[in-house]
């Protein structure tokens, strides 16, 4: 006999998830119709192929916050398992598709660039207009596999567009992401400040500390919960509509200790004289190679001069320089414009 695991996983969700969670069943589905897999659902699908993507593969080495290279500071790789981590808790306690949170949680953050939000602020200044959960998309929707994209379902690519900014998700899960995505920056971003130095302890606000806690852990536990038993309060209410139970939702004191925090983070550190220089570097490094790019479009990878070819040299030139890590745009900077002892 034959199993067909997939049904039986999508025959468990339909017995065990939220009436307001999102069955892999019912999903919209992809752009491009395949055949079902007979082992995983349409969500654990995309998780996989997110995975296995090479754009993933480059998060590690790119910036989260702090250009500086050290062992202890997030990259932009850690920084989304951290993500997929914290949002799969807060699903299970809400009895949410863990696998869907899952996807969108590790594909969020593709688009980034390289230099974290300095390389992003950059190419915003060239293009006009660069963000990057819009290029997170486009990333899983036209870049990858040598331009065929990895045809992900309409759920999780909804998730990742929407993961920022003022557009709400189409699924709890996806809105689930988007408040637990600002939860982890701002929780590990003060502990990565503390260890470099560029934050003491005595300068974060006291009342912060005392809502929040003194140590990363205790932080990310306060919000977390916060955000499960303030979520699950909706949830459980019968008067409250379904466009509301589809939102998450954080109690009057989290939200405002959040922003306060935020707002303390943009001005001491994000701001802050020792993330500016670094600003300036990754600009100067940027903007040069851009220039340089404009100047000879041959000298761009095949895939990139193709893009140029069909999507204009600006369009080109911004995928390539969004597509490099850290150390790589370092390095053809220097080949570019340092000369080379004989």
């Amino acid at each position: 006999m034959k199993y067909n695991i997939r049904q039986e996983s999508e025959h468990i969700e339909k017995k065990i998830l939220s009436p307001y969670a999102m069955q892999s069943s019912n999903s919209k589905g992809r752009i491009k119709k395949i055949e079902p897999c007979e082992i995983r659902t349409i969500f654990q699908r995309d998780r996989d192929r997110i995975i296995h993507s090479k754009s993933f593969r480059k998060l590690k080495e790119k910036t989260q916050v702090f250009i500086v290279k050290d062992d202890f500071f997030r990259t932009r790789l850690t920084h989304v398992l951290e993500v997929s981590q914290i949002s799969r808790t807060v699903a299970r306690a809400l009895r949410l598709n863990e696998d869907l949170v899952e996807a969108i949680s590790l594909g969020h953050d593709l688009g980034h660039t390289c230099f974290g939000h300095s390389g992003e602020e950059t190419l915003n200044e060239i293009t006009g207009h660069f963000k990057h959960n819009e290029q997170s998309l486009r990333v899983v929707d036209k870049l990858e596999k040598q331009r065929r994209g990895l045809n992900l379902s309409y759920e999780v690519r909804d998730g990742i567009l929407n993961h920022t900014g003022r557009e709400n998700c189409k699924t709890l899960e996806g809105n689930v992401v988007k408040i637990v995505d600002r939860i982890t920056y701002l929780c590990h971003d003060i502990q990565d400040s503390l260890s470099v130095g560029v934050l003491k302890e005595s300068e974060i606000p006291k009342d912060l500390l005392d809502y929040l806690g003194h140590t990363h852990s205790e932080r990310v536990n306060t919000l977390t919960k916060d955000l499960i038993f303030e979520t699950r309060t909706i949830l459980d209410d019968s008067n409250i509509d379904i466009e509301e139970k589809i939102k998450t939702h954080q109690s009057k004191e989290a939200k405002a200790m959040m922003a306060k925090l935020r707002s303390f983070m943009f001005s001491r550190v994000y701001k802050g004289d020792f993330c500016s220089k670094e600003r300036q570097k990754a600009h100067y490094i940027i903007e040069f190679l851009y220039s340089y790019f404009l100047n000879h479009p041959g000298e761009l990878p095949q895939k990139h001069c193709s893009i140029a070819e069909e999507e204009g040299l600006e369009r080109g030139i911004t995928d390539f320089i969004a597509g490099c890590t850290d150390g790589y745009i370092i390095k053809l900077f220097k080949e570019k414009f340092i000369p080379t002892p004989r």
